[in-house]
C-alpha cells in the first residue's frame, strides 16, 4: 500500500493545536515566580502528575522511535520486550520518589553538588544540555511526519514547521501549561491506541494476512538482533529514565509524597496500556506499508483509519510530540540558567531574571536541536545517542545519591566524566563500524568506575575523619 496524505487530519491537529495553545495561555497567567514555570508552584496532584509523567516519557521516542521504529524495522517480539526497561526503572523511582521529593530541587545537577560538590554540578549541566537537546530534535522530526501524513508537505518542512509550534508552546507557560495539557493527551491517546488496535488489524486484512506481509525475522523472538544489539537498545531507555531530570522534576512539583506514589502508580499502569499498543500498531504498519521512514509507521496508521479514529489517534499523538517537545526544552534551558549562568555569569540573579532569562534561552536551544536533525538519518539513531550521553554521563552518580550512601566525592565525578567521554568516543569513531551502541560500553565502565573509585578513597576519607577527631 503506498502512503497518501489525508488532509481531513490536519484539522484535528489543528483543532487540538488550538486547545494546547488556549490552554497554555491560560496557565501563563498564573506565572508569577520561576517556581512556578519550572516546577508548576508544586500543586501538581495525582491525576495530573500522572498524566503528565506517561506523556513527557511515552512522546516522540515511542511513537516515532523506541517501540514504533523496533517493531516496524526488527519485529514485534523486540518491541515488545521494550517496554520491560521502562518498568524496572518506574519501579526504582518509586522505591525512591519521596527521597527525590525531599530534595526539592530544581535540577539534577543540584542534588549532585550536594553530594559531589560544585564540578559535578556544571559536568551535569553540559551532560543535560548534549542529552536533552537531541531528545528535542526528534520531537522535530515526529511533528514533522504528522504534518507530512496530514497536509503532504515534505517531513522536512513538516520539521521546521514543528519546531517552530514546540518552541512557541514551551516559552508560553512552562510546567505550569505543560502539565495539566499532558495530562488530558495521556487519557486521550490511549484510548485512541486501544480503540485503533482492531481497526487497523482489519484493514490489515486479518493478523494471518499481517503476519505473511513482513519479513519472517519480524516474527522471531530477537527480530534478527544479536543480544548485545538488543542490550544496545534497551539500556539506554532504562538509564535515562533511571536519572532523567524531567521526570524528577515533576516529582518534585507533586503537592505531597502521597500524591507522588499515586501518581507514580498510574504512570505504571498507563505505560502497560499505551507501549505495547504503539508496537502492535507500528507492527502491523509495517506490512500495509514497507517502504516508509520507521519513525512514521504509527502515524502512517491514522491515514487508513476511520477519520474519527485517525484523526483522535494524529491529535493525540501530535499532543504527546508537543509536550515531550516542551518539557526537554524546558528542562535544558532550566540547567543552563540554575547550573551554569547563575553561578558562574551573573551570581546576583534574581528570581524574575531567572524566569525572563530562560524564556529567551528556550528558542536558542531550539534552533541547535533543529541542526542536531541534520546530523542523525533517523529518530531511532539520535535517540540511542541522547538516551546513552545522559544514562552513563548523570544516571549512575545520581542513583549512588539515593542507594549508595558509601559513594565518594571523587568517584561520582569520576563516574560523570567517564560515562561522558566513553559514549561520545564510541558514538563518533566505533559505532558505525561496530554496529554495537555506545550503552554497552560506556554504562557498564561508568558503573565500575564509581564502584572501584569509592573502594579507594572511602577508606582516606574515613581514615583522615579518624584523624582528626
Amino acid at each position: 500500500m503506498e502512503l497518501t496524505n489525508q488532509p481531513m487530519l490536519i484539522w484535528f491537529v489543528v483543532g487540538y493545536g488550538i486547545f494546547m495553545l488556549l490552554l497554555g495561555v491560560y496557565y501563563s497567567k498564573k506565572i508569577n515566580t520561576s517556581d512556578d514555570f519550572i516546577l508548576a508552584g508544586k500543586s501538581l496532584g495525582p491525576i495530573v502528575l500522572m498524566g503528565t509523567l506517561l506523556a513527557t516519557w511515552v512522546g516522540s521516542g515511542s511513537v516515532t522511535g523506541g517501540q514504533n521504529s523496533m517493531a516496524y524495522s526488527f519485529g514485534i517480539w523486540p518491541a515488545l520486550m521494550s517496554t520491560i526497561p521502562s518498568l524496572l526503572g518506574i519501579l526504582t523511582i518509586f522505591l525512591i520518589s519521596s527521597k527525590i521529593k525531599h530534595y526539592g530541587k530544581h535540577t539534577v545537577a543540584e542534588i549532585l553538588e550536594i553530594k559531589y560538590g560544585r564540578w559535578s554540578s556544571l559536568l551535569a549541566a553540559i551532560i543535560i544540555i548534549l542529552a536533552f537537546v537531541g531528545i528535542v530534535s526528534y520531537q522535530f522530526q515526529g511533528l514533522g511526519f504528522i504534518l507530512s501524513v496530514s497536509t503532504g508537505i515534505t517531513p522536512e518542512t513538516g520539521t521546521i514547521i514543528g519546531a517552530v509550534i514546540i518552541i512557541f508552546l514551551a516559552c508560553i507557560g512552562g510546567l505550569m501549561s505543560v502539565a495539566p495539557t499532558d495530562a488530558v493527551s495521556a487519557f486521550m491517546v490511549i484510548i485512541g491506541l486501544v480503540v485503533a488496535v482492531p481497526l487497523a488489524i482489519s484493514v490489515g486484512g486479518g493478523w494471518d494476512q499481517i503476519i505473511a506481509n513482513v519479513p519472517e525475522s519480524h516474527t522471531s523472538f530477537t527480530g534478527g538482533l544479536s543480544f548485545l544489539q538488543l542490550m544496545g537498545y534497551y539500556l539506554p531507555t532504562l538509564f535515562l529514565l533511571l536519572g532523567d531530570q524531567n521526570i524528577y522534576q515533576r516529582i518534585t512539583a507533586s503537592n505531597n509524597d502521597k500524591t507522588t506514589k499515586r501518581g507514580t502508580a498510574g504512570w505504571i499502569i498507563g505505560l502497560i496500556i499505551a507501549t505495547p499498543t504503539i508496537s502492535l500498531l507500528a507492527f502491523i504498519s509495517r506490512s500495509l506499508f514497507p517502504d516508509i521512514d520507521p519513525g512514521m509507521a504509527v502515524i502512517a496508521l491514522t491515514s487508513v483509519l476511520p477519520i474519527a479514529v485517525g484523526g483522535v489517534l494524529i491529535a493525540a499523538l501530535t499532543a504527546f510530540i508537543v509536550t515531550t517537545g516542551n518539557s526537554y526544552l524546558l528542562s535544558a534551558a532550566t540547567s543552563v540558567i540554575y547550573d551554569f549562568f547563575a553561578k558562574y555569569i551573573k551570581k546576583d540573579i534574581n528570581d524574575h531574571q531567572k524566569l525572563v532569562y530562560t524564556r529567551v534561552l528556550i528558542p536558542v536551544l531550539g534552533v541547535i536541536a533543529f541542526l542536531l536533525t541534520m546530523y542523525f538519518p533517523t529518530v531511532l539513531s539520535v535517540q540511542m545517542y541522547a538516551y546513552t550521553v545522559y544514562g552513563a554521563g548523570i544516571t549512575p552518580a545520581l542513583l549512588a545519591v539515593f542507594l549508595f550512601p558509601q559513594v565518594t566525592k571523587s568517584a561520582g565525578l569520576s563516574s560523570m566524566i567517564t560515562g561522558l567521554i566513553v559514549t561520545l568516543f564510541w558514538e563518533f569513531f566505533y559505532v558505525e563500524s561496530t554496529g554495537i551502541n555506545s550503552v554497552i560500553v560506556s554504562v557498564p565502565v561508568a558503573i565500575i568506575v564509581l564502584i572501584v573509585v569509592t573502594l579507594f578513597t572511602y577508606k582516606k576519607n574515613s581514615s583522615r575523619k579518624e584523624g582528626t577527631e
